[in-house]
């Protein structure tokens, strides 16, 4: 029983955590758009927007340049 107990908890952890990120669509204020694997993080210190590119690098974006974020 624990051999088949194990592996269903793992898979069942992984899909939960799968679910919880949410794809966004960033549109700047030039008309440009760029696709994040998950929602951007607000820094309210430094004025910008955090967050990963679908070809996993990191990027800020001034708030300033923001015109919309929507889900996916």
């Amino acid at each position: 029983m624990n051999k088949t107990l194990l592996p269903a908890l793992l898979i069942g952890v992984c899909a939960t955590l799968a679910g919880c990120s949410t794809p966004s669509l960033i549109t700047l204020n030039d008309g440009r758009e760029i696709q994040a694997i998950d929602q951007p993080q607000y820094d309210r210190d430094s004025g910008f927007y955090e967050f990963e590119q679908l070809d996993g690098k990191r990027t800020r974006i001034n708030k300033d340049q923001v015109r919309t974020i929507s889900d996916l």
